[in-house]
């Protein structure tokens, strides 16, 4: 008995036994004591946004991974969310969270870990926009050809506004409406895209028909309000047509893909959404004398297609019947004088022999040459009747001639093709009438409606 006693293994001696929490805390405090403000660098995994607002995620690289959270409280004042394997280089503070037994970083804000880092971003998220569609060319708008108003969304104190209207007014002075905004750094990229949906909201009237959204040129980061997802599907959403010109003409951001229309730099864009006010002028100066020349020419035209439809006087188109109708009765006497000399060069011989024995017959003879004068008699008042009819016929003839019908009173009525117009609802049909009179032609305008 005793000797199972003396074998038994007896308890280290302790000073101070630590409850777990007391222990947890403890190494808390070394922690974040030892270890204050930390610059740390890894590629972002894990991405995990909770309900309330925090961010979880973890910093790699090929040896380790470190837990980090971001409270929401920073996370306000980023303008760069953090995307799925972004390479970034974080200031934070380590600690310890007792509750699992683990050390984490707590981060106080972050910066992307080099220009390369950035583009590769940029190149990301431009692909996946690209296959949503946003830069499809069918979606780009046609400019209008003189604005009555335009839009400008730029910071109010910078160079890239004098220069646009600088050059507005020496081209063609137009109303501008200027959206100041932040052109870079945090904010920005919201206040842009609050722009572009602002002008959305003006009434009918008052809204710009294009929008200019521009800046100076800068570095990738300075730019990077303009690579943001906000900024491109605003402008992808706008009714407006927005012409981007951001940066110099070497500088290509996202909003350029999406735009209507990109401008090298912000002076080209005022160049691209006005004409020249002088060749404008000269080419409506222009315009303006061959539209006289070809309405004279359609004018002359119709004055030689109206004189070919109007008939011309009664006497002019009688004057040929009467003298076809006069050879006509010379060649009928001919014919029967021939006639009656061929029956009397027939006759007399006959007569001549027979005269003795037939001198009754000359009696008959006498009367044959009556009968002959009243012949000829018969045939000259039947043709001087013939000629009095026809003679009637040509005074009716040139009493119901157009001319004289027009000189009554009437009109004629023709369509913008020069085609007769014989009712109402044809005429209410034609753009334009032309009335003929005895005495010119007059244009008129037709009534439209029932009336």
């Amino acid at each position: 008995m005793s000797s199972s006693l003396n074998n038994k293994e007896e308890d280290p001696p302790t000073e101070h036994i630590f409850s777990v929490s007391e222990l947890a805390f403890s190494l808390k405090k070394v922690v974040e004591t030892t270890f204050s403000t930390l610059c740390v660098q890894g590629e972002v995994s894990g991405l995990h946004y909770h309900s309330s607002g925090h961010l979880y995620f973890s910093l790699k690289d090929p040896q380790a991974v470190l837990d980090a959270v971001f409270w929401k409280g920073a996370i306000r004042t980023k303008h760069l969310p953090l995307e799925e394997g972004m390479e970034i280089r974080c200031w934070a503070h380590l600690t310890t969270y007792p509750a699992r037994s683990r050390y984490q970083i707590v981060v106080d804000h972050y910066t992307l870990a080099g220009q390369g880092a950035l583009l590769k971003i940029i190149e990301e998220r431009k692909q996946r926009l690209a296959r949503e569609g946003l830069f499809s060319a069918q979606h780009k708008k046609a400019l209008p050809f003189l604005p009555r108003q335009i839009g400008v969304i730029t910071s109010p104190t910078g160079a890239v506004l004098r220069d646009i209207l600088h050059r507005l007014m020496d081209r063609f002075p137009v109303p501008v409406v200027l959206w100041p905004v932040l052109v870079q750094g945090e904010g920005a990229a919201a206040q842009v895209a609050a722009a572009v949906r602002g002008f959305q909201t003006f009434p009918q009237q008052a809204r710009p028909d294009v929008l200019i959204v521009a800046r100076g040129g800068g570095s990738v980061e300075d730019l990077l309000p303009f690579n943001e997802e906000i900024v491109v599907r605003a402008v992808f959403e706008s009714k407006i047509p927005v012409i981007s010109a951001i940066g110099h003409e070497t500088d290509t951001t996202l909003i350029d893909y999406v735009a209507d229309v990109r401008a090298p730099t912000p002076t080209a864009a005022a160049e691209l959404v006005v004409p020249v006010r002088r060749v404008l002028q000269s080419s409506l100066f222009t315009l303006f004398h061959q539209l006289g020349q070809a309405l004279q020419r359609c004018s002359e035209g119709k004055q030689h297609r109206l004189r070919a439809c109007t008939l011309p006087p009664a006497w002019r188109i009688m004057g040929l019947r009467s003298q076809e109708l006069d050879r006509l009765t010379d060649r009928m006497m001919a014919q029967i004088r021939r006639i009656l000399e061929q029956k009397r060069a027939m006759a007399l011989p006959i007569f001549s022999r027979r005269l003795a024995s037939w001198a009754p017959l000359l009696v008959h003879q006498q009367q044959i040459e009556q009968l002959d004068q009243r012949q000829k008699q018969a045939i000259r008042v039947f043709w001087e009747a013939r000629q009095a009819v026809w003679s009637r016929a040509a005074e009716l003839l040139e009493g119901a001639s157009f001319q004289r019908l027009l000189e009554r009173g009437f009109s004629l009525v023709q369509g913008a093709g020069g085609h007769l117009i014989s009712s109402a609802i044809a005429a209410r049909q034609e753009p334009a009438l032309a009335i003929v009179f005895h005495d010119g032609i007059c244009s008129v305008a037709p009534l439209k409606g029932n009336a």
